[in-house]
Order: C-alpha cells, then sequence, then structure tokens
C-alpha cells in the first residue's frame, strides 16, 4: 500500500498500481494549470466518511510507494480518471477498466 499525502498532514493509503495511476493524472493536470478537488473515501479505521483536497500548483503532494518495481500502465483507466478530474465532481478513484489497448510500461522518474 502507498501513501498520498496532502500539504503534509492529509493522509491515505492506495494500492502502489492505484496510486501510480492517480499520479499521472494529477501531474498531467497541473503541468497543464488545472487545479481540481480530489476526493476518496475513508477507511473504517479512520472514521469512515470521505474527504476532499483542492489540488493547485502550489499543493505539497507526495506519492509514497511501498513497492519499488513501476507497475504497467492501463492507458483506459488513466483516461477514465481523467475524465473524472476534468468533471464538476473532481477526480476519485474508479475501477480499473479492462484492458482494450496494449498496456504499457512507464517509468516514472525517482524524483516525482
Amino acid at each position: 500500500m502507498g501513501k498520498f499525502i496532502y500539504e503534509g498532514g492529509v493522509k491515505t493509503e492506495f494500492e502502489d498500481r492505484a496510486l501510480t495511476h492517480l499520479q499521472l493524472v494529477m501531474t498531467a493536470k497541473l503541468r497543464r494549470g488545472e487545479p481540481f478537488g480530489f476526493t476518496w473515501r475513508e477507511d473504517q479505521s479512520v472514521g469512515g466518511g470521505r474527504t476532499t483536497v483542492w489540488v493547485h500548483a502550489g499543493s505539497s503532494l507526495v506519492f509514497k510507494f511501498s513497492g519499488s518495481r513501476h507497475p504497467a500502465i492501463n492507458r483506459d483507466w488513466i483516461e477514465a480518471l481523467a475524465f473524472t478530474a476534468s468533471a464538476p465532481g473532481g477526480l476519485y478513484l474508479v475501477p480499473e477498466p479492462q484492458r482494450t489497448a496494449s498496456v504499457e510500461r512507464v517509468d516514472v522518474p525517482a524524483h516525482v
């Protein structure tokens, strides 16, 4: 399980594969200067509910992965996540769709 940390305080866990896909969508939006909301459901161990953060160019984001291997990227999942990020409700994790296109291995630089 990897961790997404926002502004040094708000933290949540995602599987490394999902976190990689979220990272790719978030960094693409921020490179284009597009702020967005990001919402996730909290685990029952921390009280449940949901959390939303406003992500913008000045946000401090940390993507902490538990594993060292880079997962294969599912472009269909990237597109599905990007669609939610551009909608009024903002980005949220959607289930990974079946792969209709070829899966690619994309190396994410260690400094990202």
